[in-house]
């Protein structure tokens, strides 16, 4: 459903280009002199979560033009045919169905006529007879004894969201499995992985829905030839590794049983599969009672994205912030700031699913963008990043919008920590609102009895220009509810964006271009020189690169 007319040239547009003119000259501190409501206005509580996001360069006319945007671009029947099933995946005509990965049993999502609950209920009973086996010790490793660690072995999706899930519910594990990931093909991944787990003891998961990633399957290899030279049997890989993948033949071949094979559907992407059997660590590591709940909380979210009105609607009130200020004012980073050291890999995940899911050049019809896309999205865990990177978000030359995470209470009252935490968020978001003028930096100076030489020299060097917007995200408690509306909501955020920039948010065809060329490269580096790769398809560079790497590797 591409936009019938170029973005740029809609009325909503320009009506933004002259608001954005207009508030370049205000200050928010200005804003909120003038209204004293403006922080019970602007903000919105969905799901367990709860968004201010007052301290953003907007005001009540640019919030309605953004939202009018949203409505001229078609957000109502595209958020629509999202969650109704339809193949909003052009170029792969696909639906993206990881809504119906979370639907309560009862609900129909038909796919090509066919309803995909059920399909998904089963899994996720599945799913539960073998957490349950394992976490009891009724399900054994071949040497009889019960199961202690689980090696994930994905990577991308199947790595980042299962990842920053069990740090998220580390709180609720159940104490008797622990949980790793290897998804980097460097040796160094794998190897330092396999010192810290026993093969009698250990269940390996192969995440791949083709089971033909490169990095997932050498990795795999290595982890099978390690469990082999180390006292198990051939016939001891079917209790010991497991699959989710579509390709069940290529997972048959490597000895994995059947029943031990759990199922992908071409209609969830890797970026949103944390909530299928891509999800099997989390549930072995805080049982599936709490995986299920994960997925209440990202189903409670997709209710509200689905049936809220826009003006109080978590995910598009943030999407149509983030097009304001990377479409009008330039903004070409977003940082994203949790202030809790379960979430510090939120920051990872949402870097792929924002920037794979909208790093586009074209609209969905195929015409070179004229405008910019989805920004670069990085952050780190707070109060760190105070001591980092908040410099530049202060005092440097680029405008980077904030979102600030992080809960009310916490799991490990230790002290006044949280308090402490608390205040530093809140006086990193005042900080980048409100800033320091130089009549401050210079009366500041005074105070601390400096000549007036030495005011002129130092005072501007301790002028913030604040100005800068942020949003603040708040939970009573991190909880697998909360975790998992939080993590939906970033993905329907993701898509409101996409919706406006009318790409597909849905393919990744310039990660494909990699693996491509990787294909005809890796050959020559292990020593065909007349391999492919070496058809015209080449440079000088790589040539040189690999001659280099076949020196230093030559027996």
């Amino acid at each position: 459903m591409p936009h019938s007319t170029t973005l740029t040239s809609r009325p909503e547009w320009r009506t933004l280009e002259n608001m954005r003119s207009r508030l370049q000259s205000i200050p928010m501190t200005q804003l909120f002199e003038q209204d004293s409501g403006r922080a019970q206005r602007y903000f919105i509580e969905a799901a367990g979560l709860s968004l201010d996001f007052s301290k953003n360069r907007i005001d009540d006319d640019t919030l309605t033009a953004l939202l009018d945007l949203a409505r001229s671009c078609g957000l109502e029947p595209r958020k629509s045919a999202l969650l109704g099933g339809k193949k909003v995946n052009i170029t792969e005509d696909r639906p993206a169905l990881h809504t119906a990965l979370r639907a309560p049993s009862g609900e129909r999502i038909l796919v090509d006529g066919m309803d995909v609950v059920g399909e998904v209920q089963s899994t996720l009973d599945r799913m539960e007879a073998l957490t349950e086996s394992v976490i009891t010790g009724t399900r054994t490793g071949y040497s009889g004894k019960a199961f202690t660690d689980v090696v994930s072995i994905g990577i991308g999706g199947s790595y980042l969201g299962p990842k920053l899930v069990t740090e998220a519910l580390q709180p609720y594990a159940n104490g008797r499995i622990r949980c790793h990931y290897v998804a980097n093909i460097d040796g160094t991944d794998i190897s330092e992985t396999l010192k810290q787990v026993n093969p009698e003891t250990t269940l390996f998961l192969i995440q791949s829905k083709s089971f033909r990633t490169q990095e997932t399957l050498e990795n795999s290899k290595v982890a099978r030839e390690w469990f082999l030279s180390h006292g198990a049997g051939e016939q001891d890989i079917a209790s010991h590794f497991l699959a989710i993948t579509t390709n069940i033949p290529a997972a048959e071949a490597f000895g994995i049983n059947r029943d031990n094979v759990f199922p992908m559907w071409d209609w969830v992407g890797g970026r949103y599969s944390l909530w299928s059997a891509i999800g099997l660590p989390i549930a072995l590591y805080a049982g599936m009672e709490n995986f299920r709940s994960l997925l209440a909380g990202a189903h409670a979210m997709d209710s509200h994205f689905r049936d809220a009105p826009l003006e109080q609607n978590l995910p598009v009130v943030m999407g149509m912030l983030s097009v304001w200020y990377n479409n009008f004012w330039q903004a070409d980073t977003h940082a994203i700031l949790p202030y809790d050291h379960y979430l510090r890999s939120l920051p990872d995940h949402l870097q792929q699913l924002d920037m794979e899911s909208n790093g586009k050049r074209v609209t969905e019809d195929g015409t070179e963008l004229t405008y910019e896309s989805g920004p670069v999205i990085w952050g780190g865990v707070g109060s760190n990043g105070q001591h980092a990177y908040h410099q530049l978000i202060h005092q440097g030359t680029r405008l980077i919008p904030a979102d600030f995470i992080i809960p009310l209470r916490t799991h490990n009252p230790v002290a006044t920590h949280h308090a402490d935490l608390f205040a530093n968020c809140l006086s990193q978001s005042r900080a980048m609102m409100a800033g320091k003028s130089l009549q401050a930096a210079e009366a500041e100076l005074a105070s601390e009895g400096l000549s007036d030489a030495e005011i002129k020299r130092l005072a501007p060097h301790k002028v913030i220009p604040g100005n800068k917007p942020s949003n603040t995200l708040i939970m009573d408690k991190l909880t697998p509810e909360t975790t998992g509306a939080l993590i939906a909501l970033y993905e329907h955020r993701t898509f409101v964006q996409g919706v406006i920039w009318d790409v597909d948010s849905f393919d990744q065809w310039g990660v494909e271009l990699g693996k491509q060329l990787g294909k005809g490269i890796l050959p020559r580096l292990l020593g065909d020189a007349g391999g492919a790769g070496n058809a015209g398809d080449s440079d000088s560079s790589t040539e040189h690169l690999i001659e280099r790497y076949r020196s230093a590797n030559r027996p």
